[in-house]
């Protein structure tokens, strides 16, 4: 076992997401695309002999004691038998709270790290339902990429990633509380409002059209933006800057516009950080093996 490891963690951006009315079981089912996108965290993990715990560092934000690391490294162990002495140091690159799924990628890249340290004693299937209970959207991220995610995002369906595309995301410093967006999709609702979007079948089959075909919709994004103006701000800045196709990720708060063509992605960069601190030109990120 080697005794340090680095892991590169992505974000994710949702090209489309439908998110359906909640169930029985407190869940809301979505139908979504998420694709893995240029930017990363580091996780520097120590193997330290025989003790036992997870300790996390991280110097650019607090983490509570307990975080989606911790809750990785306790599941990982109880469903193995295995007891290891983990030291974690985090760099981020990805903003919190952002719809960008940071946290989840850090907690699906730790498990990788943490299954492959250990001689792969949980199985791919065994793997992706530990995802499952670390969070809802932990298993994408054991495949990269491209999928249609289905579920409460614990369904994942690996497709051919598009290796064209270009993005310009703008994180507008407003943090979106998941719950909270959740809640305002269930007012949403309330009110008898829909959001009518393209069927299952069709979303993976606009994924290969032109960019200016695409018609995918986020729920999320009327009554988030409606609260918080800045997001809707950004958001048309991106479409004063030409690109084919913008949308919010996740819940929220960033936004993003998909350029076909790199100079434009970046004078649009350019251009926007005039206005916007949190500016970002990014590519679709390399599938990698787990």
């Amino acid at each position: 076992m080697l005794d340090v490891v680095r892991e590169y963690a992505p974000a994710k951006i949702n090209l489309h997401l439908q998110v359906y009315p909640k169930r029985s079981d407190g869940y809301h089912p979505i139908e979504s695309i998420f694709q893995t996108v240029s930017l990363f965290d580091e996780l520097k993990i120590e193997f330290v002999g025989e003790s036992f715990g997870c300790v996390v560092k991280c110097d650019s934000m607090q983490l509570p004691e307990e975080n989606t690391l911790t809750k990785t490294y306790k599941v990982f162990c109880q469903e193995t038998g295995i007891k290891l002495g983990i030291s974690v140091e985090l760099t981020k690159q990805i903003p919190s709270g952002a719809g960008l799924g940071g946290g989840s990628s850090d907690a699906a890249y730790f498990l990788r790290a943490l299954n492959r340290a250990c001689d792969y004693p949980l199985s791919q299937s065994r793997l992706e339902f530990v995802a499952s209970l670390v969070g809802s959207d932990v298993p994408f991220f054991l495949f990269d990429g491209a999928a249609i995610v289905t579920g409460r995002g614990e369904k994942v369906k690996p497709i051919l990633p598009r290796k064209d595309l270009c993005f310009v995301l703008v994180y507008p410093d407003v943090h979106c509380s998941t719950a909270e967006c959740y809640s305002l999709v269930d007012e949403y609702y309330a009110l008898g409002k829909t959001v009518v979007g393209p069927t299952l079948q069709e979303i993976e089959e606009m994924y290969y059209k032109p960019i200016s075909e695409w018609r995918f919709i986020n729920t999320f994004a009327n009554p988030v933006m409606k609260k918080n103006p800045a997001i809707l701000d950004a958001l048309r800045s991106l479409e004063l800057q030409g690109a084919e196709f913008v949308q919010m990720s996740g819940s929220g708060s960033t936004v993003f516009g998909v350029f076909s063509d790199d100079n434009l992605g970046k004078d649009a960069c350019t251009n926007l950080r005039k206005k916007w601190k949190n500016v970002y030109f990014l590519s679709s990120s390399i599938q990698q093996d787990i």
